[in-house]
């Protein structure tokens, strides 16, 4: 059975600080849906650290159709974003920016040291950052006459189905959401129902 959970991050990391030969990496974690977010976030941090020299960062964004991206910011090719992305690839997090801002400290780190200390950087974010599961839900739209509200309520209730939004009017529509593994047995539940009206919606 494929997995219809993912994990993620609801709300900023606290700040983190790595010191490396007198560089200074701070790191961030926040949550992302799409790369107007990115930019905001990034667009703050360069205000907050208007003297540092780089902003190496990665992201990912999407559960089932994922998009990623990985910024080295001016360090030597792939000494800085690939490492913090292989971070949020071992942690399995996404709809997720993990950005390392370093303050250079005079001394060179060389490209191995670079991606250590941006590797462990990103590490101490995620670690310092809130991981919580959530579920990929499939969205419902359920249309029925009012004698059928019994029956609808009481494989709803049965069920545990979380029911998003409701319109009694001449007719009943209920929009309701179901994990993605048990979507299909909910589907054919209905479906089989004598007069209710079913169909997925585009999420």
């Amino acid at each position: 059975m494929e997995t219809d959970s993912y994990k993620t991050i609801l709300k900023p990391s606290e700040e983190t600080l790595f010191k490396e030969k007198g560089s200074k990496f701070f790191g961030y974690a926040f949550p992302v849906l799409n790369e107007d977010d990115v930019k905001g976030y990034l667009e703050e941090l360069k205000k907050k650290h208007h003297s540092a020299r780089h902003f190496c960062y990665a992201y990912q964004i999407g559960v089932e159709d994922v998009q990623y991206r990985a910024n080295d910011d001016g360090e030597p090719n792939n000494s800085a974003g690939l490492p913090i992305y292989g971070q949020i690839q071992s942690f399995e997090v996404t709809n997720i920016l993990i950005v390392s801002v370093r303050y250079f400290g005079g001394t060179k780190l060389g490209v191995g040291g670079l991606i250590s200390a941006y590797k462990t950087s990103a590490q101490i974010t995620l670690e310092a950052s809130e991981i919580i599961e959530k579920t990929i839900d499939i969205h419902f739209q359920l249309n029925f006459q009012y004698d059928l509200m019994n029956a609808v309520m009481r494989i709803i209730k049965e069920k545990n189905l979380t029911i998003i939004r409701q319109k009694l009017e001449l007719a009943c529509e209920y929009v309701i959401s179901i994990r993605k593994n048990e979507a299909q047995i909910i589907f054919d539940i209905f479906n089989n129902l004598y007069k209710v009206n079913i169909k997925e919606l585009e999420s």
